[in-house]
Protein backbone atom coordinates (compact mmCIF):
# COMPACT_ATOMS: atom_id res chain seq x y z
CA UNK A 1 0.00 0.00 0.00
CA UNK A 2 1.42 3.37 -1.25
CA UNK A 3 -0.14 7.31 -0.82
CA UNK A 4 -1.00 7.78 -4.58
CA UNK A 5 -2.72 10.79 -4.47
CA UNK A 6 -3.16 13.97 -2.37
CA UNK A 7 -5.71 16.22 -2.83
CA UNK A 8 -6.43 19.38 -1.40
CA UNK A 9 -10.33 21.33 -1.54
CA UNK A 10 -10.93 24.58 -0.72
CA UNK A 11 -14.62 26.52 -1.12
CA UNK A 12 -14.45 30.14 -1.49
CA UNK A 13 -17.28 30.62 1.45
CA UNK A 14 -15.20 29.35 4.22
CA UNK A 15 -11.99 31.05 2.78
CA UNK A 16 -9.92 30.19 5.87
CA UNK A 17 -10.62 25.87 5.72
CA UNK A 18 -8.28 23.78 3.66
CA UNK A 19 -9.42 20.07 3.93
CA UNK A 20 -6.70 17.57 2.41
CA UNK A 21 -7.42 13.85 1.11
CA UNK A 22 -4.11 11.72 1.18
CA UNK A 23 -4.92 8.50 -0.94
CA UNK A 24 -3.52 4.86 -1.51
CA UNK A 25 -3.33 2.57 -4.13
CA UNK A 26 -5.79 0.11 -2.98
CA UNK A 27 -8.63 3.51 -2.42
CA UNK A 28 -8.14 4.19 0.89
CA UNK A 29 -8.75 7.65 1.78
CA UNK A 30 -7.60 9.79 5.24
CA UNK A 31 -9.04 13.47 5.50
CA UNK A 32 -7.28 16.21 6.73
CA UNK A 33 -8.23 20.19 7.94
CA UNK A 34 -6.03 22.90 8.84
CA UNK A 35 -7.56 26.60 8.84
CA UNK A 36 -6.04 29.92 7.91
CA UNK A 37 -4.30 30.75 4.90
CA UNK A 38 -5.67 28.01 3.23
CA UNK A 39 -4.41 29.12 -0.53
CA UNK A 40 -0.92 29.13 0.89
CA UNK A 41 -1.10 25.84 2.56
CA UNK A 42 -2.57 24.61 -0.51
CA UNK A 43 0.50 25.26 -2.29
CA UNK A 44 2.62 23.97 0.69
CA UNK A 45 1.40 20.82 0.31
CA UNK A 46 1.51 20.47 -3.11
CA UNK A 47 5.08 21.94 -4.09
CA UNK A 48 6.60 20.50 -0.58
CA UNK A 49 4.61 17.93 1.16
CA UNK A 50 3.62 15.67 -2.25
CA UNK A 51 6.74 15.13 -3.49
CA UNK A 52 7.79 13.75 -0.52
CA UNK A 53 4.85 11.39 0.51
CA UNK A 54 4.01 10.19 -2.70
CA UNK A 55 4.96 6.89 -2.98
CA UNK A 56 5.40 6.19 0.46
CA UNK A 57 3.60 3.68 3.12
CA UNK A 58 0.65 5.93 4.13
CA UNK A 59 0.98 4.11 7.84
CA UNK A 60 4.30 5.10 8.59
CA UNK A 61 2.94 8.22 10.68
CA UNK A 62 5.42 9.04 12.97
CA UNK A 63 8.58 9.04 9.98
CA UNK A 64 6.51 11.37 8.11
CA UNK A 65 5.80 13.82 10.75
CA UNK A 66 9.15 13.61 11.89
CA UNK A 67 10.15 14.75 8.31
CA UNK A 68 7.85 17.24 8.08
CA UNK A 69 8.45 18.66 11.48
CA UNK A 70 12.29 19.26 10.01
CA UNK A 71 10.85 21.03 6.62
CA UNK A 72 12.25 24.68 8.30
CA UNK A 73 14.44 23.32 11.24
CA UNK A 74 11.46 22.12 13.15
CA UNK A 75 10.80 25.43 14.47
CA UNK A 76 8.69 26.67 11.95
CA UNK A 77 4.79 27.71 13.51
CA UNK A 78 3.28 28.77 10.24
CA UNK A 79 1.92 27.49 6.98
CA UNK A 80 3.81 24.56 7.35
CA UNK A 81 2.78 23.71 10.39
CA UNK A 82 -0.71 24.36 9.58
CA UNK A 83 0.22 22.16 6.23
CA UNK A 84 1.87 19.71 8.47
CA UNK A 85 -0.87 19.66 10.93
CA UNK A 86 -3.57 18.52 8.13
CA UNK A 87 -1.42 15.97 6.71
CA UNK A 88 -1.55 14.07 9.71
CA UNK A 89 -4.83 14.25 10.37
CA UNK A 90 -5.05 12.22 7.22
CA UNK A 91 -2.71 10.10 7.82
CA UNK A 92 -3.98 9.03 11.37
CA UNK A 93 -7.50 9.35 9.75
CA UNK A 94 -6.72 6.88 6.94
CA UNK A 95 -4.74 4.52 9.11
CA UNK A 96 -8.21 4.16 11.25
CA UNK A 97 -10.35 2.91 8.19
CA UNK A 98 -7.28 0.34 7.05
CA UNK A 99 -7.62 -1.13 10.16
CA UNK A 100 -11.50 -0.53 10.68
CA UNK A 101 -10.99 0.68 14.00
CA UNK A 102 -11.61 4.84 15.69
CA UNK A 103 -9.10 7.00 16.02
CA UNK A 104 -9.15 6.53 19.89
CA UNK A 105 -8.64 3.42 19.91
CA UNK A 106 -5.95 3.56 17.78
CA UNK A 107 -4.02 6.09 20.36
CA UNK A 108 -4.41 3.27 22.99
CA UNK A 109 -8.31 3.45 23.52
CA UNK A 110 -10.55 5.55 25.84
CA UNK A 111 -10.15 6.85 29.39
CA UNK A 112 -13.66 7.98 29.49
CA UNK A 113 -16.49 7.67 27.18
CA UNK A 114 -17.43 11.30 26.82
CA UNK A 115 -15.88 14.72 27.71
CA UNK A 116 -17.02 17.87 28.97
CA UNK A 117 -17.70 20.83 27.02
CA UNK A 118 -17.26 24.50 27.33
CA UNK A 119 -18.82 26.58 24.53
CA UNK A 120 -16.98 29.59 22.55
CA UNK A 121 -19.55 32.51 22.49
CA UNK A 122 -18.90 32.67 18.12
CA UNK A 123 -21.68 33.66 16.19
CA UNK A 124 -22.48 32.16 12.77
CA UNK A 125 -19.95 34.86 10.83
CA UNK A 126 -17.18 35.08 13.47
CA UNK A 127 -13.92 34.70 11.64
CA UNK A 128 -15.59 34.25 8.40
CA UNK A 129 -13.94 36.18 5.92
CA UNK A 130 -10.73 35.65 5.00
CA UNK A 131 -7.30 36.51 6.94
CA UNK A 132 -6.06 35.94 10.54
CA UNK A 133 -7.54 38.47 12.14
CA UNK A 134 -9.77 38.08 15.53
CA UNK A 135 -10.12 41.91 15.79
CA UNK A 136 -13.78 43.03 15.69
CA UNK A 137 -13.08 43.73 12.40
CA UNK A 138 -13.99 39.88 11.51
CA UNK A 139 -16.41 39.13 14.46
CA UNK A 140 -19.15 38.72 11.40
CA UNK A 141 -21.81 40.42 14.03
CA UNK A 142 -25.28 40.31 12.23
CA UNK A 143 -26.11 43.80 10.91
CA UNK A 144 -29.78 43.92 11.14
CA UNK A 145 -31.36 40.08 12.02
CA UNK A 146 -29.92 37.32 13.58
CA UNK A 147 -28.83 34.98 11.66
CA UNK A 148 -30.53 32.15 14.10
CA UNK A 149 -30.67 31.03 17.83
CA UNK A 150 -27.07 31.50 18.30
CA UNK A 151 -25.41 34.79 17.85
CA UNK A 152 -23.52 34.14 20.97
CA UNK A 153 -21.04 36.67 20.56
CA UNK A 154 -23.55 39.58 20.36
CA UNK A 155 -25.38 38.05 23.26
CA UNK A 156 -22.38 38.11 25.23
CA UNK A 157 -21.78 41.92 24.70
CA UNK A 158 -25.43 42.79 25.33
CA UNK A 159 -26.93 40.20 28.19
CA UNK A 160 -24.26 38.00 28.82
CA UNK A 161 -26.52 36.33 31.81
CA UNK A 162 -29.43 35.57 29.23
CA UNK A 163 -27.13 33.63 27.27
CA UNK A 164 -25.30 31.71 30.21
CA UNK A 165 -28.93 30.91 31.05
CA UNK A 166 -29.55 29.53 27.55
CA UNK A 167 -26.54 27.38 27.78
CA UNK A 168 -27.27 26.13 31.13
CA UNK A 169 -30.62 25.16 30.33
CA UNK A 170 -28.75 23.02 27.15
CA UNK A 171 -26.82 21.50 29.75
CA UNK A 172 -23.72 23.30 29.00
CA UNK A 173 -22.01 24.45 32.18
CA UNK A 174 -18.69 26.56 30.47
CA UNK A 175 -18.59 29.18 28.47
CA UNK A 176 -16.08 31.10 26.70
CA UNK A 177 -15.64 35.48 25.87
CA UNK A 178 -14.08 37.92 25.44
CA UNK A 179 -15.25 40.94 26.05
CA UNK A 180 -11.90 43.02 26.68
CA UNK A 181 -10.83 43.06 23.05
CA UNK A 182 -12.38 46.08 21.86
CA UNK A 183 -11.10 47.97 24.71
CA UNK A 184 -7.07 46.30 24.02
CA UNK A 185 -8.22 47.31 20.12
CA UNK A 186 -8.80 51.21 21.39
CA UNK A 187 -5.42 51.25 23.48
CA UNK A 188 -3.47 48.92 21.54
CA UNK A 189 -3.39 46.41 25.09
CA UNK A 190 -0.82 49.10 26.44
CA UNK A 191 -3.24 50.34 29.60
CA UNK A 192 -6.86 50.42 30.70
CA UNK A 193 -8.71 52.65 32.50
CA UNK A 194 -11.55 52.15 35.59
CA UNK A 195 -14.40 52.98 33.25
CA UNK A 196 -12.67 50.52 30.87
CA UNK A 197 -12.34 48.13 33.43
CA UNK A 198 -16.02 48.50 34.49
CA UNK A 199 -17.31 48.39 30.72
CA UNK A 200 -15.11 44.93 30.20
CA UNK A 201 -16.08 43.00 33.43
CA UNK A 202 -19.84 43.81 32.99
CA UNK A 203 -20.81 40.54 31.17
CA UNK A 204 -18.91 38.56 34.05
CA UNK A 205 -21.25 40.78 36.58
CA UNK A 206 -24.39 39.64 34.44
CA UNK A 207 -23.68 36.32 34.53
CA UNK A 208 -22.65 35.63 38.24
CA UNK A 209 -25.90 37.70 39.17
CA UNK A 210 -27.64 35.79 37.12
CA UNK A 211 -26.22 32.43 37.38
CA UNK A 212 -24.13 32.56 40.47
CA UNK A 213 -21.50 29.82 40.22
CA UNK A 214 -23.47 27.52 38.08
CA UNK A 215 -21.80 28.51 35.09
CA UNK A 216 -17.75 28.72 34.57
CA UNK A 217 -16.52 31.72 32.47
CA UNK A 218 -13.31 31.38 30.25
CA UNK A 219 -11.90 34.65 29.50
CA UNK A 220 -10.26 34.49 26.32
CA UNK A 221 -7.69 37.67 25.18
CA UNK A 222 -5.99 37.01 21.66
CA UNK A 223 -2.45 37.69 23.26
CA UNK A 224 -3.73 41.61 22.98
CA UNK A 225 -2.23 43.04 26.19
CA UNK A 226 1.11 43.86 27.52
CA UNK A 227 1.74 42.54 30.93
CA UNK A 228 0.52 45.96 32.88
CA UNK A 229 -2.92 45.92 31.28
CA UNK A 230 -3.21 41.90 32.03
CA UNK A 231 -2.63 42.67 35.85
CA UNK A 232 -4.94 45.41 36.19
CA UNK A 233 -7.19 42.95 34.23
CA UNK A 234 -6.74 39.90 36.02
CA UNK A 235 -6.68 41.87 40.01
CA UNK A 236 -10.14 42.94 39.08
CA UNK A 237 -11.87 39.86 37.13
CA UNK A 238 -10.43 37.38 40.00
CA UNK A 239 -13.11 38.72 42.02
CA UNK A 240 -15.29 36.68 39.45
CA UNK A 241 -13.88 33.89 40.02
CA UNK A 242 -13.16 33.07 35.93
CA UNK A 243 -12.48 29.69 34.92
CA UNK A 244 -9.21 30.62 33.19
CA UNK A 245 -7.70 33.77 31.39
CA UNK A 246 -6.60 32.76 28.02
CA UNK A 247 -3.74 33.86 25.99
CA UNK A 248 -3.23 37.66 27.77
CA UNK A 249 0.07 38.01 26.12
CA UNK A 250 1.56 36.88 23.09
CA UNK A 251 3.14 33.41 24.17
CA UNK A 252 6.64 34.21 23.74
CA UNK A 253 6.49 36.94 26.48
CA UNK A 254 7.08 33.91 29.18
CA UNK A 255 8.60 35.97 31.98
CA UNK A 256 5.71 38.38 31.61
CA UNK A 257 3.63 35.57 31.91
CA UNK A 258 4.81 34.17 34.86
CA UNK A 259 4.39 37.51 36.70
CA UNK A 260 0.70 37.35 35.93
CA UNK A 261 0.56 33.84 36.87
CA UNK A 262 2.05 34.46 39.97
CA UNK A 263 0.01 37.38 40.87
CA UNK A 264 -3.46 35.73 39.95
CA UNK A 265 -5.55 32.69 41.74
CA UNK A 266 -7.35 31.98 38.31
CA UNK A 267 -5.01 29.54 35.58
CA UNK A 268 -3.40 30.96 32.63
CA UNK A 269 -4.28 29.05 29.64
CA UNK A 270 -1.67 28.53 27.37
CA UNK A 271 -1.66 28.49 23.81
CA UNK A 272 -3.94 27.22 20.71
CA UNK A 273 -1.20 28.98 18.57
CA UNK A 274 1.66 27.51 19.51
CA UNK A 275 3.60 24.26 17.04
CA UNK A 276 5.30 21.54 18.08
CA UNK A 277 6.30 19.88 21.68
CA UNK A 278 9.61 21.89 21.99
CA UNK A 279 7.77 25.35 22.35
CA UNK A 280 4.85 23.81 24.91
CA UNK A 281 8.58 22.14 26.89
CA UNK A 282 9.29 25.95 27.08
CA UNK A 283 6.37 27.52 27.94
CA UNK A 284 5.20 24.17 30.86
CA UNK A 285 8.51 24.79 32.19
CA UNK A 286 8.31 28.17 32.93
CA UNK A 287 5.27 27.61 35.57
CA UNK A 288 3.40 30.02 33.50
CA UNK A 289 0.91 27.57 32.54
CA UNK A 290 -1.99 26.38 34.29
CA UNK A 291 -3.81 24.65 31.63
CA UNK A 292 -2.41 23.72 28.58
CA UNK A 293 -4.35 24.17 25.38
CA UNK A 294 -3.42 22.57 22.00
CA UNK A 295 -4.67 22.92 18.12
CA UNK A 296 -4.35 19.91 16.43
CA UNK A 297 -4.70 21.50 13.13
CA UNK A 298 -1.89 23.95 13.72
CA UNK A 299 0.45 21.87 16.18
CA UNK A 300 1.59 19.35 13.90
CA UNK A 301 -1.44 17.15 14.01
CA UNK A 302 -2.39 14.30 15.94
CA UNK A 303 0.78 12.66 16.49
CA UNK A 304 2.13 16.13 17.77
CA UNK A 305 -1.00 16.76 19.85
CA UNK A 306 -0.66 13.24 21.78
CA UNK A 307 3.06 14.14 22.66
CA UNK A 308 1.86 17.41 23.68
CA UNK A 309 -0.34 15.99 26.21
CA UNK A 310 1.69 13.61 27.54
CA UNK A 311 4.16 16.56 28.32
CA UNK A 312 1.64 18.44 29.80
CA UNK A 313 0.60 15.78 32.12
CA UNK A 314 4.25 14.94 33.04
CA UNK A 315 4.05 18.51 34.11
CA UNK A 316 0.55 18.01 36.61
CA UNK A 317 -1.46 20.19 34.00
CA UNK A 318 -4.99 19.53 32.39
CA UNK A 319 -5.27 20.13 28.98
CA UNK A 320 -8.15 21.27 26.32
CA UNK A 321 -8.18 20.82 22.59
CA UNK A 322 -9.03 24.16 20.66
CA UNK A 323 -11.42 24.20 18.05
CA UNK A 324 -12.91 27.11 16.80
CA UNK A 325 -12.12 26.36 13.42
CA UNK A 326 -13.62 23.23 11.74
CA UNK A 327 -15.05 20.09 11.85
CA UNK A 328 -11.95 18.00 11.65
CA UNK A 329 -10.30 19.42 13.63
CA UNK A 330 -12.86 19.20 16.82
CA UNK A 331 -13.77 15.58 15.75
CA UNK A 332 -10.05 14.54 15.87
CA UNK A 333 -9.81 16.78 19.51
CA UNK A 334 -12.76 14.97 20.65
CA UNK A 335 -11.12 11.45 20.28
CA UNK A 336 -7.46 12.89 21.72
CA UNK A 337 -9.86 14.47 24.76
CA UNK A 338 -11.56 11.31 25.44
CA UNK A 339 -7.73 9.58 25.19
CA UNK A 340 -5.34 11.50 27.09
CA UNK A 341 -5.65 11.12 30.63
CA UNK A 342 -5.35 14.66 31.55
CA UNK A 343 -7.96 15.36 28.90
CA UNK A 344 -11.09 17.54 30.83
CA UNK A 345 -13.09 19.75 28.40
CA UNK A 346 -13.04 19.95 24.83
CA UNK A 347 -14.13 23.47 23.09
CA UNK A 348 -17.34 23.38 20.78
CA UNK A 349 -18.73 26.14 18.87
CA UNK A 350 -22.63 25.76 19.10
CA UNK A 351 -23.25 28.68 16.17
CA UNK A 352 -20.79 26.44 13.88
CA UNK A 353 -21.82 23.19 14.73
CA UNK A 354 -25.33 23.34 14.05
CA UNK A 355 -25.19 25.04 10.91
CA UNK A 356 -22.09 25.47 8.69
CA UNK A 357 -19.90 22.05 10.35
CA UNK A 358 -22.89 19.94 8.79
CA UNK A 359 -23.14 21.72 5.91
CA UNK A 360 -19.50 20.66 5.40
CA UNK A 361 -19.34 17.16 6.57
CA UNK A 362 -21.22 14.22 7.44
CA UNK A 363 -20.24 11.86 11.17
CA UNK A 364 -20.11 14.72 13.40
CA UNK A 365 -18.90 13.61 17.36
CA UNK A 366 -22.25 14.00 19.35
CA UNK A 367 -23.16 16.56 21.66
CA UNK A 368 -25.87 16.13 24.48
CA UNK A 369 -26.25 17.11 27.88
CA UNK A 370 -23.00 19.12 27.92
CA UNK A 371 -20.74 16.29 27.03
CA UNK A 372 -19.32 15.31 23.96
CA UNK A 373 -18.69 11.97 22.61
CA UNK A 374 -16.37 10.71 19.39
CA UNK A 375 -17.74 9.20 17.01
CA UNK A 376 -17.41 5.30 16.72
CA UNK A 377 -16.88 5.16 12.61
CA UNK A 378 -12.91 4.40 11.68
CA UNK A 379 -11.03 7.13 12.07
CA UNK A 380 -11.90 10.06 13.04
CA UNK A 381 -15.17 9.44 11.75
CA UNK A 382 -16.02 12.90 9.43
CA UNK A 383 -16.36 12.86 5.51
CA UNK A 384 -16.60 15.79 3.10
CA UNK A 385 -20.51 15.85 1.50
CA UNK A 386 -20.10 15.03 -1.46
CA UNK A 387 -21.90 18.39 -3.16
CA UNK A 388 -18.97 19.95 -2.33
CA UNK A 389 -16.77 18.16 -4.76
CA UNK A 390 -19.27 19.64 -7.73
CA UNK A 391 -19.97 23.03 -6.41
CA UNK A 392 -19.16 26.33 -8.08
CA UNK A 393 -17.11 27.90 -5.58
CA UNK A 394 -14.69 25.10 -5.03
CA UNK A 395 -10.94 24.78 -5.22
CA UNK A 396 -9.60 21.14 -5.80
CA UNK A 397 -5.93 20.52 -6.61
CA UNK A 398 -4.18 17.12 -6.55
CA UNK A 399 -0.84 15.76 -6.89
CA UNK A 400 -0.36 11.89 -8.69
CA UNK A 401 2.17 9.59 -8.45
Amino acid sequence: MKIQRIRTLRVEDHPNLLYVLVETDDGAVGLGETYIGAAAVEAYIHETVAPLLLGADPLAIEAHARRLAGVLGRSGAGVESRGNSAVDIALWDLFGKVVDQPLYQLLGGRVRARVRIYNTCAGYGYVRSAGTGVGSDNWGLAADAAAGPYEDLQASLTDAGELAESLLEQGVTAMKIWPFDRIAEETDGQYITNEQLTTGLEPLRKIRERLGDAMDVMLEFHSMWNVAGALRITAAADEYRPFWYEDLLPTQEIDGLRRIADQTRTPLTLSETVAGPTNFRRLFGSGAVGVAMVDVGWVGGVSVARRVGTLADAHGLPIAPHDCTGPVVLAASTHLSVHLPNGFIQETVRAFYTTWYQDLVTGLPHIEGGTIVPAEAPGHGVELNPELFGRPDTHLVESIR
